[in-house]
């Protein structure tokens, strides 16, 4: 499974959407994932592809993760992915 569909898939679930549901401009907040979906997902992100994701939950704005839309995560999932290799 390639990464974008992976991190989609893995949204989706927290959303309680259908990963096609998901698109690629929506921000978390327009899927309805609060702040401890969130973590959530980040976590689930991590176990999936055996990274550490820099986050720091109390202040998103101050980590180099950038969570502002589904394309911005599955972004920075990838380069943390091919960082890792």
């Amino acid at each position: 499974m390639e990464i974008r569909e992976k991190v989609i898939e893995i949204i989706a679930e927290q959303a309680v959407l259908e990963p096609s549901d998901v698109k690629m401009d929506h921000t978390l907040e327009d899927l309805g994932i609060d702040s401890l979906g969130l973590v959530e997902s980040i976590f689930a992100i991590e176990e999936a592809f055996d990274i550490s994701v820099p986050f720091n939950a109390n202040d998103p704005s101050e980590s180099d993760f950038d969570i502002s839309s589904v394309s911005a995560i599955i972004d920075a999932v990838s380069k943390l992915v091919f960082e890792k290799v």
